[in-house]
């Protein structure tokens, strides 16, 4: 049988490990896999690495929607000299581009990932006609969570043969590779000192849906049993909500807090933290949530309210500490749960979730359950 062609389509995407490990791990002896990547400019991360693999690459240049037509025209040149047997799109502009050429060609098999849930409904009602153009287009989808996978059949009509759950993973190994030099080389970047006995962590942009605004009423609270508590805020300072974030973060002593905009060893900065948490304000405006399972991965108990991802996997009290939407006073009592280290309660979770997240979130599974859909699709 002859090698399966698939182009992947690509926007805004500097640098993204997922893409990076398809590139990696997809069967080159069946699949001839190629790129197009929509960026503002040329030369990214995620296109240097993709050239490393020996896989071709094509970068578009893609500023706004005034690039819109001849990107079109551009990606249509290609995938007539590619001549593909699949399609896969990812992100807004990508995706959109992507299946409306490839429904022109005729290719067989147009697949998207929807990397959003209620996104469009809640903050962007103009764009949800752009969802279910996409639906249309497409002949498969893949929703990266159950909960993804609700909105698109349930709430869209997507009929559900057309969606395919397969959720994110993560490169469990590098986490456990990490390094004393490395997490001493963070604590030292950021000057954290060792009085700091409990350090609370959060990674998530300044934007209200993400809950930080629920995180440090509670973490203030904490401070009067723990006055050396640090917590630390890794992840965007310049969102749309900072400027609320940062008025709630000068209720606190300035050596109790940490702002980082962004860092690049993931893998180290997790080891930071005593607790994580993570608190977005209900079951849908996380597609998928990434950090619930890079906290398990790396050994962090975690306190978290149920969105994306956390829907599927959260069992409080087992792999978490699962609390209330917009409630403060849910997650204050949680920390004070983990500050109390004799009661056994931390090292089950961090047990518990760890044994989750290899089981059902390694690189190899994501891998096989693509081939399986892109095999279905060429057959």
């Amino acid at each position: 049988m002859p090698k399966q062609k698939i182009v992947y389509i690509i926007s805004n995407i500097n640098k993204a490990l997922e893409f990076e490990w398809v590139a990696t791990y997809l069967n080159k002896d069946k699949f001839d896999l190629s790129f197009i990547l929509l960026n503002p400019v040329k030369g990214t991360e995620l296109s240097k690495f993709v050239q490393t693999q020996g896989l071709i690459v094509e970068e578009l240049i893609y500023r706004s929607k005034k690039d819109l037509f001849s990107s079109i025209l551009k990606v249509i040149k290609i995938l007539k000299k590619t001549r593909p047997e699949i399609v896969h799109t990812h992100l807004p502009e990508a995706t959109l581009i992507g299946l409306l050429v490839g429904k022109v060609l005729g290719i067989k098999s147009r697949i998207y990932t929807r990397h959003h849930s209620t996104f469009n409904y809640d903050y962007h009602p103009h764009a949800i006609k752009y969802d279910l153009f996409a639906n249309w287009l497409a002949t498969d989808i893949v929703a990266i969570t159950q909960n993804v996978k609700k909105i698109l059949t349930d709430r869209e009509g997507v009929e559900n043969d057309k969606v395919t759950v397969i959720p994110h993973c993560i490169d469990i190994e590098r986490f456990d590779s990490v390094t004393e030099e490395e997490i001493n080389g963070l604590k030292s970047k950021y000057n954290i000192k060792s009085s700091s006995r409990f350090v609370v962590g959060v990674i998530s942009r300044y934007t209200e849906w993400k809950g930080i605004q629920y995180i440090i009423p509670a973490f203030k609270k904490l401070l009067k049993e723990e006055p050396n508590a640090l917590l630390i805020i890794s992840g965007g300072k310049g969102g749309e909500y900072k400027n609320e974030i940062q008025t709630l973060l000068k209720e606190l002593p300035s050596k109790n807090y940490l702002e980082i905009e962004f860092e690049n060893n993931l893998f180290a900065l997790y080891k930071l933290f005593d607790v994580f948490v993570h608190a977005p304000v209900d079951q849908y405006c996380e597609a998928f949530g990434q950090i619930y399972i890079e906290t398990m991965a790396a050994k962090v108990p975690s306190i978290v309210t149920r969105s994306g991802i956390g829907v599927d996997i959260l069992k409080d009290n087992k792999n978490a500490l699962v609390v209330d939407y917009k409630n403060s006073e849910e997650i204050y009592s949680a920390l004070q749960s983990l500050l109390v280290e004799d009661k056994g309660l931390k090292k089950q979770i961090i047990s518990e979730a760890n044994q989750m997240v290899r089981k059902e979130f390694y690189i190899k599974k994501k891998i096989d359950l693509l081939e399986s859909l892109y095999i279905r699709n060429y057959s």
